[in-house]
């Protein structure tokens, strides 16, 4: 092994398979994305009887050549890593390799095909391969926001399942089971589904009392829907100040590692050097 200046064909294929910041790994992407819709639309089609009966052989066809389309990008995605574990065991390595093999399957397990639908998972890489990375960048302060505030979603949400259980108790001694409020679970079910504004309609409050205790509960229901939002948003806006979106799509070879900064030379999870200028030829 020697070094050398230019790439070696791991390193290109690396950057063309994991990464989006050229016009090769995007175009490859966009193809990829195509294929992942292509192959989720014709497993949707199988599912009508009549378009089945009249394509099945074609959509047959189709499913293979993707499926080995995936299952040489699912390869390639391992050999071009330095530590394939850290591919393989990753969310996206186990969503690729579900979404390999259940065409595989078929010829042993009857009725797996339908499993393809996994593929769909796969549509996440949309926002990366698009480039919306400023949607990335919301999205991660989003799921910050979220995570710094669930205790208090949680005190809030156990808050509102007290009062169901209240006025689902207080509306099964009122109504009773004329009125079809058959005992206090099925009563603090009619609770629930009328706090979230969801409103079935499969049982009714008929007595004046009945209404107006359901017409109360209505009326809670719109602060069950604004309480959380409003949470969650006050902790974004704490956190819109001091978060820099960063537009590049560098993978780390050594760990797998993304979300690098835009003047990242070395990887921030392992310290492995991100674009080296030269490369050993192995």
């Amino acid at each position: 092994m020697k070094p050398t200046n230019k790439k070696s064909w791991r390193y290109r294929l690396h950057e063309i398979i994991y990464e989006a910041d050229t016009p090769m790994g995007r175009l490859f992407d966009i193809v990829l994305l195509i294929l992942i819709l292509l192959s989720v639309v014709i497993v949707m089609l199988e599912s009508v009887r009549s378009i089945d009966l009249e394509y099945h052989r074609l959509f047959y066809i189709i499913e293979w050549i993707i499926t080995i389309f995936f299952t040489i990008e699912y390869i390639a995605r391992i050999i071009t890593v330095k530590k394939p574990r850290h591919y393989i065991f990753s969310f996206y390595g186990i969503i690729d390799f579900l979404s390999t093999i259940p065409l595989y399957l078929s010829f042993i397990l009857v009725g797996s095909n339908y499993l393809l639908t996994v593929r769909a998972l796969r549509l996440l890489r949309v926002f990366r391969i698009l480039k919306i990375t400023r949607y990335i960048g919301e999205g991660n302060k989003l799921k910050k926001a979220l995570i710094e505030s669930r205790a208090k979603i949680f005190i809030f949400i156990f808050a509102v399942l007290i009062v169901a259980i209240i006025a689902g108790t207080l509306m099964y001694l009122i109504e009773g089971e004329e009125s079809g409020f058959k005992s206090i679970p099925v009563s603090v079910y009619w609770c629930i589904v009328t706090l979230t504004t969801v409103g079935f309609g499969d049982i009714a409050p008929v007595t004046p009392a009945g209404q107006f205790l359901a017409t109360i509960i209505m009326i809670l229901g719109y602060g069950v829907i604004a309480v959380p939002t409003g949470i969650v948003s006050a902790q974004y806006l704490r956190k819109a100040s001091d978060d820099y979106v960063h537009v590049n799509t560098q993978s780390c070879r050594n760990c797998g590692a993304q979300r690098h900064r835009d003047d990242a030379k070395f990887c921030h999870k392992c310290g492995d050097e991100l674009n080296p200028r030269s490369h050993v030829e192995t």
